[in-house]
């Protein structure tokens, strides 16, 4: 994971909750002001700050001194009740103009839309649809439209990376519950004497470390919905203390004998045949028919590869709201990705989308820009088509090693669905050129030497690649 980018002070934990989930969900990666240490290793990273109630006046200064260098530049997103409203004035990112006021409950679009700098309140979503229109994630749009209305419980079944949790927010924000609380936490994640305090909140002194009163993840979802990701992983003592809580509607904080009533949707995900847990003895079998009343499961992104390009498009959206650059895959990158079998999911995507957002920004990505292990069979066809191209033009040409021999049967060859042979023979020219680029250290007149070209020609084609070697001499 990259480094955090909103510092988020807020002292109530149901607010703070709210304000960190959102913003993950909206593809930033936030961190609370308390659990804030080291700041020479954070300054440089922080694009806005989120200020909400602090009742300790010196810890909020602590706090804000996180910020560093970065309070000149950083957007400022202030609580519309919260009592720092009045030093506006007197912050560097407020005299320059980058405020934005956050009214409660909170929404995504207006979150979305002040980060973005714009005060003007963006329309109402009725309704978040997930990304993809083949039929696998249509089947799955549709059955969310048709349990989000009722508090009926959801167990979310699938592999690890589908995208569980983003079925849970979108059955969330199509309930009637859409103006309270999304709470997640991840049960596996979590030690298990420590799961009962997270869920049900703690006293002060209820253990060792206990140093002030907690509420529970029960409370600060209170009237929303609650997520409980990896349920296949939770221990059995605590699946005895959950089922009490899903049939009384009841629990006690830890340390306290006083009993609290809790108004919270329940939905789970796991990547376990809970099933077959059942039958070893690991998942209690009442507690399994208590979660899944309307079990729901997300195909694997190998299942549904037609949504790919939509994807890329929503995956390139969210970083360009962080800062990152667009990027684009030619048709033959395309097709390699369509071949690969993503056995990390849309998280793996979303990961390599990323990445290639660092290294090509607003550039196309062809194959030979792609890791090693997304190119496949594509590689096999970039050589044929080198080895095609030294025929066409005379010209000697450097291979990717290990080099098999090229018949001249399997020049002529062509994938079964045929190819873009404009865009190949891009790819093959672009892969040619940066491995010229390579061998002579980025020297654009030695490159040209080594491909039989001017390089005024050269030059011509960097840019109408959108390459951006260091231009030397």
């Amino acid at each position: 994971m990259g480094k955090f980018d909103v510092l988020v002070i807020e002292s109530d934990h149901r607010r703070a909750e709210s304000v960190v989930s959102a913003l993950e969900f909206l593809g930033y990666r936030p961190q609370r002001g308390e659990e804030c240490e080291a700041v020479d290793e954070t300054t440089h990273a922080w694009r806005a700050v989120y200020v909400g109630n602090v009742r300790d006046e010196a810890e909020a200064e602590r706090q804000f001194s996180q910020l560093g260098t970065a309070s000149n530049q950083a957007m400022v997103l202030m609580a519309s009740d919260s009592e720092w409203l009045s030093r506006l004035g007197n912050d560097g990112a407020a005299a320059n103009g980058r405020v934005g006021i956050i009214e409660f409950p909170l929404r995504y679009d207006q979150l979305s839309e002040t980060l973005r700098g714009s005060q003007s309140p963006a329309p109402r979503r009725q309704e978040l649809r997930l990304v993809g229109s083949s039929g696998p994630m249509g089947r799955v749009n549709a059955l969310v439209r048709q349990v989000a209305p009722f508090d009926s419980s959801v167990l979310v079944l699938g592999e690890s990376g589908t995208g569980k949790e983003m079925v849970a927010r979108s059955i969330h924000e199509c309930s009637s519950r859409r103006d309270k609380p999304f709470v997640a936490i991840n049960c596996g994640a979590i030690p298990a004497e420590l799961l009962e305090s997270e869920l049900f909140g703690h006293e002060k002194g209820a253990f060792t470390g206990a140093i002030s009163t907690r509420k529970g993840r029960f409370e600060l979802a209170e009237g929303g919905t609650l997520f409980l990701d990896e349920i296949g992983d939770m221990s059995l003592p605590m699946q005895v203390k959950l089922l009490r809580v899903l049939q009384e509607r009841v629990f006690e904080r830890v340390g306290s004998n006083r009993t609290q009533r809790c108004d919270v949707r329940i939905i789970a995900a796991t990547h376990r045949n809970l099933e077959e847990a059942i039958n070893n003895g690991q998942f209690r079998e009442d507690l399994y028919y208590r979660l899944s009343v309307f079990p729901l499961e997300m195909p694997a992104l190998r299942e549904h590869l037609d949504d790919l390009q939509e994807l890329v498009s929503e995956f390139n959206h969210r970083l360009s709201r962080r800062g990152l650059g667009n990027v684009r895959f030619s048709a033959g990158a395309m097709n390699a990705l369509h071949n690969y079998a993503w056995p990390g999911n849309v998280r793996e995507l979303y990961n390599l989308v990323e990445r290639l957002s660092i290294l090509y920004p607003h550039s196309e990505v062809r194959v030979s820009d792609l890791p090693e292990k997304y190119r496949g069979q594509q590689v096999v066809e970039e050589v044929r088509g080198a080895a095609l191209l030294s025929l066409m033009t005379g010209h000697s040409t450097v291979l990717p090693e290990p080099m098999a021999i090229v018949s001249s049967d399997a020049l002529v060859m062509l994938p079964e669905g045929g190819l873009d042979l404009k865009d190949h023979l891009a790819d093959i020219e672009v892969g040619l050129i940066r491995q010229a680029l390579d061998v002579t250290g980025g020297v654009v007149a030695h490159a040209a030497k080594l491909l039989r070209m001017q390089r005024t020609t050269l030059v011509e084609k960097l840019r109408k690649y959108g390459l951006q070697p260091s231009m030397q001499a």
